[in-house]
């Protein structure tokens, strides 16, 4: 079956994924109505789908608010629109008018629908595109909208794409909401009647929500039901809002931008809209998740093939207090654990002593590093490690040689108070100039250190926004700024091909599909605390793969909840992701510091199935049961089983967990003890992890194939 075909009779269009189908027509109104997304279809099963649509219930109905590939404002439409138009006389709204298609082909495995359309009475073309491959259900949708008339209107709203879903009892709605240090708490909740908006109105992801949903029909679990799922791939405020019908249909659409911002679009200017990427599965939310990791790791990120480095970074060890004698001390310690990246994290550069100063003065401090930063990373380079580096390019200290020098580079509205946040203010990142400064400092300071690795933080949300001196300039830089910065790394990495990035911002404030097309990992939380990490983590992997899930090893009592738990276990749960140890090592006793190297080997053994393997989650974070995951690799030669245990509490049974994704009839051996077990018992009776008495007990557990 083609990836994608059209019935002439009936004009239907079909996608084809290699377990799913997506269905569409161009009605006969002009407009782009959506049939289906769900279980594979031929096309002639698609066309039976086209039947007329019953007549409305009353009067005072207009079309349907859940039904059209792009819902616009105009007619009788009163659903929340994804496109909003306002022309240069003043009027609104958008008729369709269906003008011609395109096909390509721009890869191998890779096929694209593009559906061409403009306004009836004014010069605004509007093209829609599909793109789907033939190893992955994701299917990829985005809006181009062209001004082709000789004078400029304005986007009110110019959302990527919408998602229609079939009519159903029930919905449950699941997303993450949160702030620092809890970012990523799942919610899954009955979908109420009405609009239901997730939005960041920051300039950026976000800590509090995170630009993906899922809907399934209240039924679904793990391995079981219907899911139908999107995320969007942008990296500035965003919005999604979820309907549902009081006709029973549920629907929703996203895109850049939240309300009281505009996309102006000048003659002859386009405005591409961001990815936004949908799957549906009927095999539950574990299988949800395993394909958007696959897709991630397969057409997102640059380098998910690459084994990421068990890393340390000086944070905790040294705040601010950062110098060549003392980074070195601490680097021969991370090496001697086994450790791969060394990471120097803030106060190394001008006159950065803590957080009230030296933002933007992107030169190795002469009192801390007197012959610059290379002696240091020539001594981690000798020690057999990566060297890496803190960078906050989009911020400024007022206290600091750039600000004074360029006070009108940060984002201001002349006349207003310019709002600090931790004492600094936001670069305007959408100025050429301010873009082109900052990767002329990045790619010197990349060039002539060696740095093989750069954590890019962001640590505030944007206040101010005005862009003063340039026309709708208080409106462009919500868009120009996220494509400026996604430029600059671009550049970046084009000039150093083996440089590899983290993406941070303030712990998980912006992590989404559009980032992680131009970096390698994600700094997930400032949140370092292994109990809370296990709730984090549980939500970050709905959508986004442990290859690019940056954990670390701190110490104890934790520096937010002053929790103490074992080294042990903090290592599990940091070994769930990508490993990094972030404590001050020059206080761990001789026996942590050996424990520890004993730990580091133990994952690097392992690290390919947590960074390239299928993940089951067996035991949630929540309640009284162990956390229980599991890594298997694709082939199902080999699985890792983590689990973590609280605290037991007396007759409360612990029920055995059914191991995933293993091969039916082998047998499987534990490399540690080397019992054997069948697998037809570990997925079909189950498993029960060997977790020690007391308190805080985790477990590593790694079965390879036996025959």
């Amino acid at each position: 079956m083609p990836m994608i075909s059209r019935a002439p009779d009936t004009g239907v269009w079909l996608l084809s994924t290699p377990r799913t189908s997506y269905a569409l027509r161009v009605d006969d109104t002009g407009a782009p109505c959506h049939l289906a997304w769900g279980p594979r279809l031929t096309l002639r099963e698609a066309e039976e789908l086209a039947a007329p649509q019953p007549p409305v219930a009353s009067s005072f109905e207009g079309r349907p608010e859940v039904g059209e590939e792009l819902p616009v404002d105009g007619g009788t439409r009163y659903g929340p629109p994804s496109l909003q138009v306002r022309y240069p006389d003043g009027s609104r709204a958008f008729e369709w008018q269906h003008t011609g298609h395109r096909l390509l082909q721009p890869a191998p495995g890779v096929a694209v629908l593009v559906l061409l359309f403009r306004d009836r009475l004014h010069p605004l073309h509007v093209a829609l595109h599909y793109t789907v491959r033939d190893d992955t259900d994701v299917i990829e949708r985005h809006t181009v909208l062209r001004n082709a008339g000789d004078r400029p209107l304005s986007l009110l709203r110019a959302d990527s794409a919408a998602w229609s879903l079939p009519p159903l009892p029930g919905y449950r709605l699941s997303h993450v909401t949160g702030q620092w240090s809890a970012e990523n708490q799942l919610r899954r909740d009955p979908l109420p009647h009405g609009e239901t908006v997730l939005t960041s109105r920051r300039g950026i992801t976000s800590h509090h929500a995170s630009p993906w949903v899922m809907l399934d029909d209240g039924e679904a679990d793990e391995e079981h039901g219907r899911v139908w799922s999107a995320a969007l791939a942008w990296s500035g405020s965003w919005r999604i809002t979820v309907q549902r019908t009081p006709g029973g249909r549920a629907g929703f659409t996203g895109g850049t931008g939240h309300e009281g911002t505009v996309v102006p679009l000048a003659p002859g200017e386009e405005h591409t809209t961001p990815v936004f990427a949908g799957l549906f599965t009927d095999q539950g939310f574990g299988a949800a998740s395993r394909a958007w990791h696959r897709y991630v790791r397969d057409h997102v990120l640059p380098h998910a093939d690459e084994t990421a480095p068990v890393l340390y970074n000086s944070w905790e060890a040294t705040g601010f207090d950062v110098d060549e004698t003392g980074q070195k001390a601490l680097a021969e310690r991370a090496a001697a654990l086994g450790v791969e990246l060394y990471v120097v994290d803030d106060g190394w550069f001008g006159a950065r002593r803590d957080d009230r100063a030296g933002l933007g003065d992107w030169t190795p401090s002469p009192d801390r590093f007197p012959d610059g930063l290379e002696p240091l990373a020539d001594t981690v380079h000798r020690l057999g490690m990566r060297f890496g580096l803190w960078v906050e390019p989009e911020m400024v200290n007022p206290d600091s040689d750039l600000y004074r020098a360029h006070p009108d580079w940060v984002l201001h509205i002349p006349g207003r108070t310019r709002s600090e946040l931790r004492n600094q203010l936001v670069l305007n990142f959408a100025r050429d100039d301010v873009a082109d400064w900052a990767y002329g400092w990045l790619t010197r300071t990349v060039a002539d250190n060696g740095i093989d690795f750069l954590k890019w933080d962001m640590n505030r949300s944007l206040s101010e926004a005005g862009w003063p001196g340039t026309a709708d300039g208080h409106d462009r830089l919500w868009t120009r700024y996220v494509t400026n910065l996604y430029g600059v790394l671009d550049r970046l990495r084009d000039d150093h091909p083996g440089l590899r990035v983290e993406t941070c911002g303030g712990g998980g404030g912006r992590i989404d599909l559009g980032i992680l097309r131009r970096t390698d990992q994600a700094w997930v939380s400032d949140n370092t605390d292994a109990v809370d990490r296990l709730v984090i983590q549980h939500g970050f992997g709905q959508v986004f793969p442990a290859r690019v899930m940056s954990a670390w090893v701190t110490d104890v009592p934790n520096q937010l909840t002053a929790r103490t738990v074992p080294l042990r276990f903090r290592f599990h749960t940091a070994m769930s992701g990508l490993l990094g140890i972030g404590g001050d090592l020059t206080r761990w006793p001789e026996e942590e510091l050996a424990e520890a190297a004993e730990l580091v080997a133990a994952y690097k053994q392992v690290r390919h199935l947590v960074q390239h393997g299928d993940l089951y989650r067996l035991s949630g974070p929540h309640g009284e049961q162990p956390t229980v995951v599991q890594y298997t690799a694709p082939d199902g030669s080999e699985t890792l089983v983590l689990a973590w245990r609280r605290g037991p509490r007396h007759g409360v049974p612990q029920p055995p967990v059914r191991l995933r994704g293993l091969t039916p009839g082998a047998r499987y051996r534990d490399t540690r003890t080397g019992q054997v077990h069948h697998a037809t018992v570990l997925a079909g009776y189950g498993y029960l992890p060997d977790l020690e008495p007391g308190d805080w007990a985790s477990t590593a557990v790694h079965l390879v194939r036996a025959d």
